[in-house]
């Protein structure tokens, strides 16, 4: 019955269907200027308590980051129009490469996956294409697009974001270059001081400056632009979870409840199992236990 269920993309997922296979599989996506490392203090606190993880770097991002060279010299000028090998991934470059990693994964038990962000868009586009091959899909202060909002740039210029911190910082022409660039290497006080808001609002400066490190220039304006709509038949039947963060400067709060009301609508019977965390920013809490908490129940969850 298993096989079946993979060859024809409908019924049960097999790891639901036999959930003795083996521990879970939590595949983590981060989100936009960033890498799979993000996630490694919550991977971490997984593993240790006997899950598999594996944190996924999109193409272009991570083990395969474009550093530019102007960006090493802070020379801004050049910086703003210095080619990006970026231009062009879009959506399907995503989804191909977590849809490449599911596919791996759910072959020795149930699968969990996990966006932050703009991995919010893959974990839809994804569930769309292999829902019989996750177990849950969960969406950390993520986009969630519908019809009414069906990209991560619909869902970023609703009304209910206006209270998100604007794109002040961007380096160069987004449409020229074919990314979104930002410069995380500012020395410039006023521009620190939006990033962190952006960022981590309530870190201490330290672990700000450590975030900052690992964030990337370039993020493909495609990827903001992909549609990425699950449909109710396929995304729509796979147990999710929504973790709300009450002081995102990213997404705003207000978004992140619109998003989930209406990716609820068409699914009554399957709606999101929110988890409020009232005082968390974008990246989320400093202590990764309480997102680990939430995270380690998932795998555990058979509909």
């Amino acid at each position: 019955m298993g096989g079946a269920a993979l060859a024809t993309g409908l019924g049960p997922s097999p790891a639901a269907a036999d959930p003795r296979r083996g521990p879970g599989t939590y595949v983590l996506v981060h989100g936009t200027h960033s890498a799979g490392a993000f996630w490694t203090p919550i991977a971490r606190e997984l593993a240790l308590r006997g899950h598999r993880v594996v944190m996924v770097d999109q193409p272009g991002h991570g083990a395969e980051a474009f550093v530019a060279e102007s960006y090493q010299r802070q020379d801004l000028t050049a910086m703003a129009v210095e080619p990006s090998p970026l231009k062009g991934l879009g959506l399907d470059d995503y989804e191909a490469r977590v849809t490449g990693i599911v596919r791996r994964a759910a072959r020795n038990g149930p699968v969990v996956l996990v966006g932050h962000s703009l991995g919010g868009v893959s974990v839809s586009r994804v569930g769309d294409a292999v829902p019989h091959l996750l177990h849950h899909i969960c969406y950390m202060a993520a986009f969630c697009p519908s019809r009414v909002l069906p990209t991560a740039d619909a869902c970023t210029a609703a009304p209910e974001n206006a209270d998100a911190v604007s794109r002040e910082l961007t380096v160069g022409d987004p449409d020229r270059l074919g990314v979104l660039r930002l410069n995380f290497r500012t020395g410039v006080s006023g521009e620190l001081a939006l990033l962190k808001e952006m960022i981590c609002a309530d870190h201490p400066d330290a672990d700000f400056r450590r975030m900052l490190a690992g964030m990337q220039t370039d993020e493909p304006v495609a990827a903001y632009a992909g549609r990425a709509v699950g449909r109710a038949g396929r995304w729509g039947r796979i147990p999710r979870t929504y973790l709300r963060f009450g002081r995102d400067r990213t997404i705003a709060t207000a978004l992140q409840d619109r998003m989930i009301a209406e990716a609820d609508a068409p699914t009554p019977g399957n709606r999101f199992r929110v988890h409020d965390f009232p005082g968390a920013s974008h990246v989320g809490p400093l202590d990764p236990t309480p997102i680990a908490d939430v995270l380690d129940t998932l795998a555990g969850q058979y509909s």
